[in-house]
């Protein structure tokens, strides 16, 4: 059997076991780590790996620890913890702690991140607990480890790791304290015993995990989170994921940048929506094949917050001034005003001139506005000014997909793929 037939097969069975979809995390990863597995296992080709890896169930965690790649920081989006604790202080009760989520966890950063925070804010130890999950044995050995390097610490506000850590040999070690509010257990959201848990976590992080899923996928994992959590908790997804939860029985928060989400009263639906029935936005960790519908569109209640786009954006950030014209059209077109967002984004350009992320904008605006062939140049614009805008990589490719244009869509994933392994964001 020629090696891309096998390669498929491979990819069939990430599929299967954890969710994994060849077309977002690139089939060139998969051959890596297909490639790497074998030569350790002392095999001559992929057709021996194949057979050593059905009889030998730990071999198969090996395989998915070489292609599940962690990268993550402690308080990674900030925004995100600042809505927990605010949640977490509407629903604290008395009679029991609150539970929250964290998944995937990857080496911990997150559920320690939410344990600071939640310090932070006044809880005691008593007060919550955190369940972490991953698919990862490898992720979760050295979650359960804790011990990190500077890697894990970005950005200017460090004073955290002065409160919580100790060095120990060049690392950080967080403090008992933090550590114990922390239980971690391996699993995934497709597992079927998770499907069976209803209303029990308070607040779930689930971020940066569907967008590597394919849209049945995605809609399956939704629902399982929204059965897992209780009526008036609170779901976290990452920026690129933003649209999506609102296909499945969310509503937006309406908590800044936090990409947070609540449970409608309306009953979700368990299937994706295809493009005559929605116009929705779809989307960090990898996970199943192109479902038959058509990728959603841009929904813009919340209008997506912008993330952090690598040097090259620093370069072109936008003085106050422009800042302040961005919020007005990130303002309009969550109302639902769309042809005032374009508008102020066109006035915007005729004032500050051109940037990424008014390009970005604009482009989300127009696609939600059905002007698919104006989105696409503009999402095109904001990636000539800005090469690693994640979000316009992310929404120029949905957009391809809807269009027909696999191989262009393929291109863009791919490119989403170096990126993530390049800057490590």
């Amino acid at each position: 059997m020629p090696n891309s037939a096998i390669t498929s097969d491979f990819e069939q069975m990430l599929r299967d076991m954890i969710g994994l979809s060849s077309d977002t995390v690139g089939t060139s990863v998969i051959r890596h780590a297909l490639t790497r597995r074998m030569t350790a296992c002392g095999l001559p080709d992929l057709e021996a790996y194949r057979s050593y890896l059905a009889a030998n169930k730990g071999e198969r965690q090996e395989l998915i620890d070489s292609v599940v790649v962690p990268e993550t920081w402690f308080f990674r989006d900030r925004e995100a913890f600042v809505a927990m604790t605010r949640k977490a202080r509407e629903l604290r009760r008395e009679d029991r702690p609150l539970r929250l989520l964290s998944l995937p966890c990857s080496t911990g950063e997150e559920p320690y991140s939410m344990a600071m925070a939640l310090f932070d804010a006044g809880f005691e130890p008593r007060d919550f607990v955190i369940d972490a999950i991953d698919v990862s044995a490898r992720n979760l050995a050295l979650a359960e480890r804790a011990r990190y390097g500077r890697n894990s610490f970005r950005g200017n506000d460090l004073k955290f790791r002065a409160r919580y850590f100790d060095a120990v040999d060049g690392e950080f070690h967080p403090h008992e304290i933090v550590r114990r509010q922390v239980r971690f257990s391996r699993g995934n959201v497709l597992d079927p015993a998770k499907a069976a848990e209803r209303e029990i976590y308070d607040i779930i992080f689930c971020r940066n995990l569907l967008i590597y899923f394919d849209r049945e996928t995605q809609a399956a994992a939704l629902v399982t989170l929204r059965q897992a959590l209780v009526g008036d908790g609170l779901l976290l997804v990452g920026p690129g994921e933003s649209g999506l939860p609102s296909l499945h029985g969310f509503v937006s928060a309406r908590l800044p940048r936090a990409f947070a989400f609540i449970k409608a009263t309306a009953t979700p639906k368990t299937e994706p929506r295809r493009r005559p029935e929605v116009k929705p936005l779809a989307g960090s960790r990898p996970r199943p094949p192109a479902a038959a519908g058509l990728p959603p569109k841009p929904k813009l209640r919340p209008f997506a917050a912008r993330m952090p786009l690598g040097p090259q954006a620093a370069e072109i950030a936008p003085p106050d001034g422009a800042a302040a014209g961005l919020a007005v059209i990130e303002s309009a077109a969550n109302a639902g005003r769309l042809s005032e967002a374009r508008a102020a984004a066109e006035r915007h350009i005729a004032a500050f001139g051109p940037s990424a992320e008014v390009f970005y904008l604009l482009g989300l605006a127009q696609d939600a506005d059905d002007a698919e062939e104006e989105a696409a140049n503009n999402y095109r614009k904001a990636l000539y000014l800005a090469p690693d805008h994640r979000q316009a990589l992310a929404q120029l490719k949905l957009l391809l997909q809807r269009r027909g244009d696999e191989a262009g869509a393929r291109a863009l994933a791919n490119r989403l793929d170096r990126l993530t392994k390049r800057s490590g964001a």
